[in-house]
């Protein structure tokens, strides 16, 4: 590890004097990526420069032990001997899971689509819950929400909610969010305070760039139509809803949040892009490994993942046996723990694999 250090120090250099050339701000593409490469070699260097400077202190105490003919000199390489080794273990552990290698998709941005399951008005409440839930938690970190479409219910929620989080590491951050979400509370639609279980799926995937997919036009059927939706008087007098669907693959998507056609079209097509990246992804997936699945990371959106127990304030996430009491923080966005959590299991899940 410690040549791997040294590395990333002199990448390091490389980087600022890069970013430091005016030259660079005409090439937006390269600013971009420069700038993402500069911030993960950072925090990989904020463990390692300690790393680095503890074993090199260890190394030096160890040849005045074996050395050195003073000895008070000796004496204090000795005393400093234990600390120095617990520092080394220590961050060399932290160094190890910073220097996984990332997937390859988790600097982009991320959209999310939630969607209501079994427990019918119940379920769409929940994931319109769900949907606050992660609005605040975009929110906390700097993450910009652009709703892509909508299907409110009538008695509250959302039957289908997709947006756009934009940020850096966006979909890195979120990705292990896909899943079954199981809640388990007194409806509001239930008279007799009998407790009720019910579900939303949520899907995380990378936001596909145009050099993602390429979409042949004449693979497209598109279609307008009047809005259902929210959002004044205006938006249900004029056909701005638009439905994309993806002939090949019969993919089918809407948009009808925006009062432009031309907006809702836009989206539709970023939305559409995105499922398409996913699907080829999910294929190429299969074809490398159908058995391979870890405890993190498998991507298995039909799986249960979490459920959310109310009457005992009590949140559990089953990929990784983890339940915090604290419910009510959790729905006002307080994800970091289990966010955090998850990261940590799915870097010691790539280690072993590794070893």
């Amino acid at each position: 590890m410690k040549e791997k250090i040294i590395q990333l120090q002199e990448r390091l250099k490389e980087l600022n004097e890069r970013l430091s050339d005016p030259e660079i701000f005409n090439n937006q593409n390269e600013y971009r990526e420069v700038s993402r490469e500069h911030n993960e070699i950072s925090k990989i260097l904020e463990v390692g420069n300690p790393y680095l400077k503890a074993l090199n202190a260890l190394e030096e105490n160890k040849e005045i032990i074996k050395e050195d003919s003073d000895p008070e000199l000796v004496e204090l390489a000795k005393e400093e001997l234990a600390e120095l080794e617990k520092q080394v273990e220590e961050l060399g552990e932290k160094l190890k899971l910073l220097l996984i290698p990332k997937h390859p998709d988790d600097h982009k941005n991320a959209i999310m689509e939630i969607r209501a399951g079994t427990g019918g008005d119940e379920a769409a409440i929940f994931a319109g819950d769900l949907y606050r839930m992660y609005t605040r938690y975009c929110e906390n970190h700097g993450f910009k929400i652009d709703i892509m479409n909508s299907t409110p219910s009538e008695r509250g929620g959302f039957k289908e909610i997709i947006f756009l989080v934009e940020g850096p590491e966006a979909y890195g951050t979120l990705k292990y969010e896909s899943g079954v979400h199981r809640v388990q509370r007194v409806p509001e639609t239930e008279t007799q305070g009998r407790v009720h279980t019910s579900a939303a799926s949520v899907a995380v995937l990378p936001e596909a760039e145009e050099v993602d997919v390429d979409i042949d036009p004449n693979d497209l059927r598109i279609d307008v139509f009047r809005s259902s939706g929210p959002g004044g008087q205006s938006v249900n007098t004029t056909d701005s809803a638009v439905r994309i669907t993806h002939i090949p693959t019969g993919i089918v998507v809407s948009c009808q949040d925006e009062k432009s056609q031309h907006k809702n079209k836009a989206k539709a097509l970023k939305v559409l892009r995105t499922r398409l990246l996913d699907l080829a992804q999910s294929e190429q997936r299969s074809a490398i490994d159908a058995q391979r699945k870890s405890m993190v990371g498998s991507g298995d959106r039909s799986a249960k993942i979490r459920t959310y127990n109310f009457p005992q304030g009590r949140v559990t996430d089953h990929r990784i046996g983890l339940t915090l009491y604290k419910l009510d923080r959790i729905m006002e966005g307080e994800l970091d723990e289990l966010i955090e959590a998850l990261h940590l299991a799915a870097r010691n899940e790539q280690l072993k694999a590794g070893s």
